[in-house]
């Protein structure tokens, strides 16, 4: 049976529930977090776990992973894309784009294309599999985010993506 504990951080006034399982439960679920629950950083982390494990489980059937899915969404909404500017929009190393894209070429979602302006560059398309693919993809993303507003409420969520929106 849970039980609330109510816990308060002095720094900044606020005041969390941490819920406590009885037997059985985590032992982790025991431990205090002291001043971390006043930390935002460490509440987006937590959530941010929670939000990349419940996409993973709900696009489990079709093997994508959440850094996979945005490489190809945003292919999708700008073909002819560069590595080079895919990879600084998302905010991702271009050595590890280069094995993503690796993967995504591998399964037939995604080619390089030598640019046609730059020989030291390729665009990137997604191929007509990819097209197909993706179109799936956004359907589970989809069904993974009515989840999130089923997690926090719906005008939380619009709340959270306007919040977050400076950010992206």
């Amino acid at each position: 049976m849970a039980s609330r504990q109510k816990t308060s951080c002095k720094a900044t006034g606020t005041t969390a529930t941490i819920r406590r399982r009885g037997p059985g439960s985590d032992a982790g679920d025991d431990i205090g977090l002291d001043a971390l629950v006043g930390h935002a950083g460490y509440a987006v982390r937590r959530f941010q776990l929670w939000i990349f494990h419940d996409f993973i489980k709900t696009l489990a059937a079709v093997d994508i992973r959440p850094t996979q899915y945005s490489v190809m969404t945003v292919i999708a909404a700008n073909p002819g894309l560069s590595q080079m500017a895919v990879a600084k929009r998302l905010g991702i190393e271009r050595a590890r784009l280069v094995h993503l894209l690796d993967s995504l070429e591998a399964r037939d979602f995604v080619s390089r294309i030598p640019s046609a302006t730059d020989r030291r560059s390729h665009a990137l398309h997604l191929t007509g599999r990819g097209k197909t693919a993706l179109a799936r993809f956004k359907r589970l993303a989809a069904e993974h985010e009515r989840h999130v507003a089923e997690k926090i409420g719906k005008e939380n969520r619009e709340h959270l993506l306007r919040i977050l929106a400076g950010f992206t």
